[in-house]
């Protein structure tokens, strides 16, 4: 990822006073911003189709254990992080190319009672991962791989820091057919920093690296009846004060449209891989 590609991701994905407005959002739908727990900040923190119902099923297929020292590939701010903690007694190092994130994930981590020994969170590139190789017990990423062009590199930089035998969990967007996409999207403004690849190229990548594809799994009816959820509850009370909307920006709703229609039409759809470290 070049120096320009990098700053271009960064800036889409910045916002100014966010932990502001999630702590305000959080207030108006009657939570305690002192009395914080993990599934109160779910709505907002999980930046991924299907938002926590995914990443409880990532987690099932991953099979982490307790005590582990797992890598966040891309944090963001930090909902899976916290989950893998709170859930599964995991210990968790989240970096992300974002500062602002990561010093909000580390914020709302300390709203819920989380130290440094439970979670930490770095900022860093996935490519060049600031960690002596065979550091962690396992590693996943949701929705990353969208912004990176070299999935070759990635793969390597994570097999680095990785011990023989780790699994890494990957939940990503990727193609699942030709045709133009209409932007912006969630992950991306212009077609500038979105790199979508087909499953074949994932596996490709993550096989040159060394690791062994344990299980794969197209979620794209998964995420058609996510999104027909999200649509019934807007139009039963309304977009809720607390949700991605915060993250996304003012034109949350164009870039939630374009990434639906691109599900629906077949072009593209959330996959998960699991693959072990030979």
């Amino acid at each position: 990822m070049t120096d320009s590609t990098s700053d271009s991701v960064v800036r889409h994905y910045s916002g100014e006073n966010l932990e502001q407005k999630i702590l305000t959002a959080l207030a108006t739908a009657g939570k305690d911003v002192n009395r914080l727990t993990p599934e109160d900040l779910a709505p907002v923190d999980e930046f991924h189709i299907g938002g926590r119902a995914a990443t409880v099923e990532l987690a099932a297929q991953a099979q982490f254990t307790a005590g582990q020292h797992l890598l966040d590939v891309g944090s963001g701010l930090g909902g899976a992080s916290r989950y893998f903690a709170h859930e599964h007694r995991c210990r968790v190092t989240g970096i992300d190319l974002t500062q602002s994130f990561v010093q909000v994930a580390g914020a709302l981590a300390r709203r819920i009672g989380f130290e440094e020994s439970r979670v930490a969170y770095r900022q860093a590139s996935a490519l060049d991962l600031p960690f002596a190789a065979a550091t962690f017990d396992g590693a996943y990423m949701l929705h990353v791989g969208m912004n990176i062009a070299d999935k070759t590199a990635l793969a390597r930089a994570v097999a680095r820091v990785l011990k023989p035998g780790a699994g890494f969990a990957i939940y990503d967007v990727m193609r699942a057919d030709t045709g133009d996409l209409a932007f912006p999207v969630p992950w991306a403004t212009t077609a500038e920093t979105s790199f979508l690849a087909e499953p074949h190229v994932y596996r490709q990548a993550l096989e040159a690296a060394g690791f062994r594809v344990r299980h794969e799994r197209n979620r794209r009816d998964f995420a058609i009846e996510f999104f027909r959820r999200m649509r019934a509850q807007a139009a039963q009370s309304g977009p809720p004060p607390l949700g991605l909307h915060l993250v996304m920006g003012i034109d949350a709703p164009q870039k939630i449209a374009n990434m639906v229609a691109a599900v629906e039409r077949g072009l593209i759809a959330p996959v998960e891989m699991i693959v072990i470290l030979e």
